[in-house]
């Protein structure tokens, strides 16, 4: 299991915590793989990018309106997270339903 996400985030730390023995990417200073991006994105879709984050506040309309695979390999810190990936499976955030699918508390 693969948890990609950033090292200072609440959120992914809670869900490190919980799932013991997966390995942490840290997508600020790793990045994401592109391969990992657009299973993802075709997974996820506009979910995968976080558009309540300080890096998105902080681009311009013109940023924003590019392609959001080209944006998240750009600033993978766009990224919603954590990412975690089970095997085939894709999971997104760290909500009950995810906690629940991976049999985290």
């Amino acid at each position: 299991m693969k948890l990609y996400g950033l090292k200072t985030c609440d959120t992914c730390r809670k869900a490190l915590k919980s799932l013991e023995g997966a390995d942490f990417v840290d997508v600020r200073s790793e990045g994401v793989p592109a391969e990992i991006l657009q299973k993802a994105h075709a997974e996820f879709g506009a979910s995968l990018l976080n558009t309540r984050s300080t890096t998105w506040r902080g681009l311009a309309e013109e940023e924003r309106s590019r392609p959001p695979l080209d944006l998240l390999a750009d600033h993978p810190t766009l990224m919603k997270r954590p990412l975690i990936i089970d095997g085939d499976r894709l999971y997104l955030g760290w909500g009950p339903d995810v906690r629940a699918a991976l049999g985290a508390a």
